[in-house]
């Protein structure tokens, strides 16, 4: 028989981290959950994301389809999470592209950090997206 599901359980349990799909070569970084977008985030976190430093490091990857990607910081460390709604910039980011980004904490501990005011500073010599371009999943749009 299943445990009552009170309050007080709900409160003391763990919020579920998803993780990437095993075939991925990204299998290993984990997303954080729940995720915290630019629209979710409150006006202290924001304020004191704006207080850390401008950090430098690689795209690693990023998926415009899930909405989220991975930033290598030069400083060495855990990559970092990085939503879409905290890029800035006309374009999508690419593996290889180099960015600045600030570093914001992510609730409930504080632990972990995500970047956000994300700028690409310099792109990799591949075609880059704008943003506005309609998006095709496959590896050209159909004529």
């Amino acid at each position: 028989m299943a445990e009552p599901r009170t309050p007080e359980k709900l409160l003391t349990a763990k919020p579920p981290v998803f993780h990437h799909n095993s075939h991925s070569p990204n299998a290993s970084l984990q997303l954080p959950s729940p995720i915290i977008t630019r629209r979710t985030r409150t006006a202290s976190t924001s304020a004191r994301a704006l207080e850390n430093p401008v950090v430098t490091g690689v795209v690693k990857s990023f998926s415009r389809t899930k909405g989220h990607g991975f930033i290598t910081p030069h400083a060495g460390g855990e990559d970092v999470f990085c939503h879409v709604s905290d890029i800035e910039g006309e374009y999508v980011p690419m593996p290889g592209d180099e960015v600045k980004y600030r570093l914001c904490a992510i609730p409930p501990k504080y632990e972990k950090h995500q970047a956000v005011h994300v700028q690409i500073s310099n792109l990799t010599p591949e075609v880059h997206h704008k943003w506005e371009e309609p998006f095709f999943s496959g590896s050209s749009p159909a004529k």
